[in-house]
């Protein structure tokens, strides 16, 4: 199938990332540790710690860091984070989920709502958006790294027990349930492929154009929340920039 680019569009904000990458780094290193305070050290046998470090690789964390995060959730460090979802709307009435880990929940709450109602947005109520979103495993294969074309990809992608694969100039993009997702990247990779990035992400049933007159609002709320220490995920509605 064809569609417009997921990735193209996730390209642009790591560019746009690379000056934060210390608090990406930071934030990565609070996920880990939880990760690993809550389902143990080893990433073989806690499949959410394998994750986030597949993660934290994809952002070129060193490995010094990560192993630094998981040596302190086995040293009984007492630190702990609330995992916690936000909804609101965007300018132009954009669905807008985010997602934070943080130790100070009043803190939290305060600084995403200051971020959505400075920047033409609105804080909604407990319900109001996640709806409209689903979670999903997504992988990414850049085309540059293999020499499979689209009939092969496609087959590859369906024996591994995919939903979905979606073809641009540039890349392959997998989609799957997001219980099936790890076999699916097990079996992609065990296949040969090398994944530019996977992970479970939540894409919207449904998206939204941003009006023109309201896209520089909307991209200082997106970044406003992303620099927000505590916030460890944003997911809009927003229709793909073709």
């Amino acid at each position: 199938m064809s569609g417009h680019s997921k990735w193209h569009n996730i390209q642009g904000r790591k560019n746009a990332q690379d000056a934060k990458r210390g608090k990406i780094f930071q934030k990565l290193s609070r996920e880990i540790y939880m990760a690993a305070k809550s389902g143990g050290p080893d990433p073989s046998g806690n499949p959410a710690l394998r994750l986030v470090m597949d993660k934290a690789r994809a952002a070129n964390m060193p490995k010094d860091n990560i192993q630094r995060a998981i040596k302190k959730a086995e040293g009984g460090s007492d630190e702990h984070y609330d995992e916690i979802t936000y909804e609101g709307y965007a300018p132009g009435g954009v669905a807008v989920l985010v997602e934070a880990l943080t130790d100070n929940k009043n803190r939290t709450a305060t600084s995403v709502r200051t971020a959505f109602t400075r920047n033409g947005g609105s804080m909604g109520s407990t319900g109001s958006v996640a709806y409209m979103f689903d979670r999903k495993g997504y992988i990414v294969i850049d085309r540059s790294t293999t020499d499979a074309d689209e009939d092969q990809m496609l087959m590859d992608v369906m024996d591994a027990g995919a939903d979905d694969l979606q073809t641009s100039d540039d890349a392959y993009e997998i989609y799957t349930d997001a219980k099936e997702f790890t076999g699916v990247r097990d079996a992609l990779e065990k296949a040969g492929y090398k994944l530019a990035d996977a992970e479970l992400t939540m894409i919207p049933q449904n998206t939204t154009p941003v009006p023109a007159d309201k896209k520089e609002q909307f991209e200082h709320l997106i970044d406003a929340l992303e620099d927000d220490d505590d916030v460890s995920n944003v997911y809009t509605a927003a229709a793909d920039e073709d």
